[in-house]
This record gives C-alpha cells, sequence and structure tokens, in this order.
C-alpha cells in the first residue's frame, strides 16, 4: 500500500523491552495509584486477608486487588469481569499487579467484603489533599443527586403502584369471564377458547396472589416500600419523572471542586442532610471554621439550627411555598417582625401580636395576630379568613442570621451550582448511563466510594500534576 503508514508483518521478529518498567512511563498515572495504596497501612484499615492465614491456599494481598479497582475505576472499567480480561491484557495493569491477574469472582468479592474499608481509603486520600494544601478553611457546597440502582422500576412497589396494579389485573380477570360467557353461550362452544381464557384467569389470579404476598411485606416496611430485586433501593422523584435508585450526598470545596464527604442514602428528600453533611465535611477539612451553601431542598430549620449550634455557617435559600403572592395577596414577606417588641408590622401598619403558641412536630410555633383586620381597607389584599395570621418559630431568628448572610452574599448560589452540580455531572458521565453493579446499600456505597476516590485522585493528578504528587504522597 503505498502513500500509507505501514505497519510491521505480524511474522517480524521484534525486540521488545526487557522489563515491564520500561513500557510505563515517569508521568503515567498508574505510577501514583502504586505509591498511594502501598503508603496505605491496610491492616488498619481494616481490609479482609490484610493479615494473611497460617494455613491454607495463599490468597492475593488485598494491595493488589485494591490497585486494580482504583485503576479500572479511574479508567471507567467497573464491572469485575472486564478488570479480569484487562488484567490479563493491560500492561499498564501487570505492572501495577505484578503480572497477577484474578478472576472476576474474586475481584468482585474484594469490593463487597471491603466497603469500609475502601471507605478509609477515601478518608486517607482527602487527608493527603489536606497536607498538600489543597483544603483549607473553604466553602462546601451540597447536594444529592439520584443515581438508579439494579431494580427496574417495574420490581418496586408502592401503595400507589399496588393499587393500581391490583385493579388492572382485577380488570383483565373481568374481562376474560365476560369472553368465557360470551364464548359458553356461542353455537356451537368453542371448547379451546374457553381452555385457553381459563389459563389465562389462572395466571392473572396467580399474579394477583403474588402481589398481595408483597403487599403484605410491603405494609411491614417502614417506609410502605418493597423492591425485589435490590431490597434498598428506594423509588424517588428526579427531575419530574420517578427513578429507583439511591441518594447520593456529596460535600465539595469550592476551590478545587474536590469532594471532601459523601454519603448514599436511600431516603429521597435531601432535607434531613444539611447538618450531617456539614460535620463531615468540616471533619475531613480539619478546620475550625467552614462555610457551607445548598440548595432550597437542604431548607430545614432543625438543620440549620444544629449547623449554627455546631458553629458552621449555613447559606440555604428559603422554599417559597405560599400562593398568597401568586394569588394576588400579601405573603410573609410582607409582615416585618420587630424583635424588641416580639411583634408584626403588617402592610397596613398594625402591629401583630402574640396570641399563643402551639407544638408541631416537637417544635414551638409561636402565632401572632391583630383583631382589626375586619375593617382593615387592604383585608382582600391580605386574607380570604377573619384575620390573617403569622406563625414563627422559637428559633426563627437563626433563620433570620442565615437570610442577612444570602442577602450579603447573593452570590453564593451561583457557587454552589458551579461547584458540586458539575461534580456529579462527571460521575454520571463517567458511569454512562447505566445503574449501579451491585445491590444493597452497603455495597452499593463501596461502589460509591470508588467513584469517589478515582474521582479525587483525577482532580488532584489535574491541578498539581503527577510528580509533585508523588513526591507529596513520599513526604507523608
Amino acid at each position: 500500500m503505498k502513500r500509507f503508514v505501514e505497519g510491521s508483518e505480524r511474522m517480524q521478529g521484534t525486540l521488545f523491552p526487557d522489563h515491564l518498567e520500561d513500557f510505563v512511563g515517569e508521568d503515567n498515572a498508574v505510577r501514583v495509584i502504586d505509591a498511594f495504596i502501598d503508603a496505605l497501612d491496610l491492616v488498619d484499615l481494616g481490609f479482609e486477608g490484610a493479615v494473611p492465614a497460617t494455613t491454607g491456599r495463599p490468597g492475593y494481598h488485598p494491595a493488589v486487588l485494591l490497585k486494580i479497582y482504583v485503576y479500572g475505576y479511574l479508567n471507567r472499567i467497573h464491572s469485575s469481569r472486564r478488570l479480569e480480561t484487562e488484567a490479563g491484557r493491560n500492561v499498564e495493569l501487570m505492572w501495577l499487579t505484578g503480572r497477577l491477574a484474578p478472576d472476576f469472582k474474586t475481584i468482585a468479592d474484594f469490593r463487597r467484603d471491603n466497603g469500609k474499608a475502601i471507605r478509609g481509603v477515601c478518608r486517607q486520600f482527602v487527608m493527603l489533599c489536606r497536607q498538600i494544601g489543597l483544603l483549607g478553611d473553604v466553602v462546601v457546597a451540597i447536594d444529592g443527586s439520584k443515581f438508579k440502582a439494579v431494580n427496574n422500576r417495574d420490581k418496586n412497589f408502592t401503595p400507589a403502584k399496588m393499587q393500581r396494579r391490583m385493579a388492572e389485573l382485577n380488570a383483565g380477570i373481568d374481562r376474560y369471564l365476560a369472553e368465557m360467557d360470551a364464548a359458553d353461550l356461542a353455537e356451537p362452544a368453542s371448547t379451546m377458547k374457553v381452555a385457553r381464557l381459563q389459563d389465562r384467569i389462572a395466571l392473572l389470579r396467580a399474579q394477583m396472589a403474588e402481589l398481595r404476598s408483597i403487599e403484605a411485606q410491603m405494609q411491614q416496611s417502614p417506609d410502605a416500600q418493597v423492591s425485589l430485586t435490590d431490597p434498598d433501593a428506594r423509588s424517588m422523584n428526579s427531575r419530574g419523572s420517578g427513578i429507583v435508585g439511591y441518594n447520593v450526598q456529596a460535600a465539595v470545596d469550592a476551590d478545587h471542586h474536590l469532594i471532601v464527604a459523601h454519603e448514599v442514602v436511600t431516603t429521597g428528600s435531601d432535607r434531613a442532610q444539611l447538618a450531617g453533611m456539614a460535620q463531615q465535611a468540616r471533619a475531613a477539612i480539619g478546620g475550625d471554621e467552614i462555610t457551607v451553601v445548598a440548595d432550597r431542598g437542604y431548607f430545614s430549620g432543625r438543620q440549620i439550627l444544629a449547623c449554627e449550634d455546631a458553629q458552621i455557617a449555613a447559606y440555604v435559600p428559603k422554599p417559597l411555598t405560599s400562593s398568597a403572592r401568586a394569588a394576588g395577596r400579601f405573603d410573609r414577606r410582607d409582615f416585618i417582625y420587630d424583635a424588641d417588641r416580639d411583634c408584626y408590622r403588617c402592610p397596613a401598619g398594625e402591629d401583630l401580636v402574640h396570641r399563643c403558641t402551639a407544638t408541631e412536630g416537637a417544635m414551638k410555633i409561636r402565632r401572632y395576630w391583630t383583631r382589626v383586620c375586619g375593617t382593615c381597607v387592604l383585608k382582600t389584599q391580605c386574607t380570604p379568613g377573619t384575620e390573617r395570621r403569622v406563625s414563627r418559630w422559637e428559633h426563627e431568628a437563626v433563620l433570620d442570621r442565615m437570610e442577612q448572610r444570602l442577602n450579603a452574599r447573593p452570590e453564593m448560589m451561583q457557587i454552589r451550582r458551579q461547584t458540586v452540580e458539575h461534580v456529579f455531572g462527571t460521575l454520571k458521565a463517567w458511569m454512562g448511563s447505566t445503574h449501579f453493579l451491585t445491590r444493597t446499600l452497603n455495597k452499593v456505597a463501596a461502589e460509591m466510594n470508588l467513584h469517589v476516590l478515582a474521582y479525587n485522585l483525577k482532580r488532584v493528578i489535574k491541578i498539581i500534576g503527577i510528580r509533585p504528587l508523588m513526591t507529596a504522597i513520599r513526604a507523608s
């Protein structure tokens, strides 16, 4: 083939390098993986098999299997079967493992049995980032995203789904019974058709019995949900549609977009996650002062109060749930609280004074209103009821202070958006349009730990380079 770049003949003898070391350049990321994992105390981290048994067949050292997984997740190879294949043909993996090629079952069992220890490796890398100086007194953005589980939506049952499915089966049974009656009246009667309809009715009744058994399990479940394939997966709302999966929480520093803390939860709502994630982030960073920013889905008075008690400055916008403004009436923002007099000033200039205190879910709520609403010229713009009442939580001052911080720094919401949403977009792009490979919460958490470790590793390599990172690992 003239005028083209030509390859070598397959039968041509070639002098390859004598050592695997010659195939791996000094600026290859596998050297970082090797140095980092060799520097870890795997016994202290709790890896199974780190202390070999005195009898039996020798097993693979946990460091070898951990290197295979970190390399795989760094290169978007998540399947244990694909990792087995790569270990036998990939020169970088041969260099990394010393030409060891564990079978896929050994690789998969390592991830299944060492979830807690792999999470400890994530923490160790965050500590390394802190020693390098990539983390300090930083702004941390907190957000959650829904990830698909190994559970089809048809294999997840909620009360609404159960009711709808039973109604469909009952309608099918009634329809077939009506067809049987029509077939019996037909002249001559079709024996084959009647038998076929009887088989279909028997099948639907068997499915109904199975649904009733699942319904009994669902009634015993704390959240009234049952997932048949992955028992820990839950139906969650995601951008207006349903998804059966897990809610992954992440705390990301705003300077270098490193994930400093993460968690996998089975609740679809983010409302109860703010304080816990903020405290995990502060512990990971190791600083006394930390600022956290989250979206409206995290707004919870108790969570914000917990952050303030822990001396964590939170920035969470309040959700606008009132329909008064849309209906052309004054909403709560038009009523100004006077802390010295403990009353609200309404748009008409009247004082709404404290009248009573109620308890709602262990929260003390104070009620304010005035007696002159009936004669007010602005009543139609204020309330359709007899009087306008304003409620105030006993710790509302905490929320007022946070609102003042938000008003002083409106750019915090933009910082949140450009910090944490990029991280979830990157992780999902690496995973592809697929789901977690493992089942149940502990195994899914182990899988997410590997995703986070690979993400942070790639970020730090991008920020400071391979050789400075290698130097920092050896120094630590």
